[in-house]
């Protein structure tokens, strides 16, 4: 199975940006490993802005 580029470097961003990990660190993630990460930096991101 691919993994679509663009996705690819949005969820290496997204987790680069708010976790300050280098692409390589990021990469060595596996793919659902990372999507977890995604997932919990905008629950994160939810709740601060909602104020909770």
């Amino acid at each position: 199975m691919t993994y679509a580029p663009d996705q690819l470097y949005s969820e290496v961003a997204y987790v680069a940006y708010h976790f300050h990990w280098s692409r390589e660190e990021i990469l060595d993630l596996e793919h659902p490993e990372r999507r977890r990460f995604v997932d919990e930096i905008a629950s994160l991101n939810t709740r601060i802005q909602s104020g909770r």
